[in-house]
Formats: C-alpha cells, sequence, structure tokens
C-alpha cells in the first residue's frame, strides 16, 4: 500500500501538511500508518501498546468490500462504514475529519489492484 501512494503525485502533494500516526485493525490484524507530509510508512502488528492519534478498526470482510473494484453500498466510503457500523473510528478524529478525502483516497487505493475478472463476478 505505501507505494501505491507514494508513487501518486497528487495524493502526496495533497496530503503535503499532515503528520499523524494512525492504527488500521482488520480482525486481529494491526497496522500503524505513519503519515509524514503525504509520505505513507505502514508497519504491520501485533504491537504491544501502539503510539497512534486515531483507529480504524473492521472486520476482514468489512475490508474486503470496502476494496472491491466497485463496492457495495455502504461498503464504498469510510463514512458509509461506519454509517452502517462496519467500521469504528476512535481516538482524536481531528486529523481524519480535517482530511477526509485524503484518507479515503488512500485506504481506496488497494483498488487500483482489482482485477478485471474482479469487476465481472
Amino acid at each position: 500500500m505505501p507505494a501505491l501512494i507514494n508513487r501518486d503525485a497528487v495524493l502526496r502533494h495533497r496530503g503535503r501538511f499532515i503528520i499523524t500516526t494512525f492504527l488500521a485493525e482488520s480482525g486481529t490484524d494491526q497496522y500503524l500508518f505513519s503519515i509524514d507530509h503525504g509520505r505513507v510508512a505502514v508497519s504491520s502488528g501485533p504491537f504491544v501498546s501502539p503510539r497512534w492519534q486515531f483507529a480504524l478498526r473492521a472486520t476482514p470482510e468489512a475490508w474486503d468490500r470496502f476494496w472491491l473494484p466497485i463496492p457495495p453500498p455502504g461498503s464504498h466510503d469510510l463514512m458509509g462504514m461506519i454509517k452502517f457500523k462496519t467500521l469504528i473510528a476512535e481516538g482524536d478524529l481531528h486529523p481524519f475529519m480535517s482530511n477526509l478525502l485524503w484518507f479515503k483516497d488512500v485506504l481506496a487505493a488497494p483498488r487500483q489492484l482489482a482485477t478485471i475478472q474482479d469487476v465481472v463476478r
């Protein structure tokens, strides 16, 4: 995921003022995203007392639906996932909400890896 984001000049430019660390959880898997002026580094857990500003937690199935090339309603957007209670956002959400479109685009980046066969299914 960092390679997808860091090679995207538009995303890096849009995130140039963002400096934060957030936790993304998929079931029991944990990932710390360190954002430094739009550049992303990811570390995988498990962690003992990780330091993060906010956390986004969902089941692996919820993330899989979100990353489909054409996600179903309620899974197409982070705020939709929050509304339908498939994603939990906690902590200091100020950086997340202040840069919501950037975070949506960053977390949707794996959709680029989908194949045509995934779309046809």
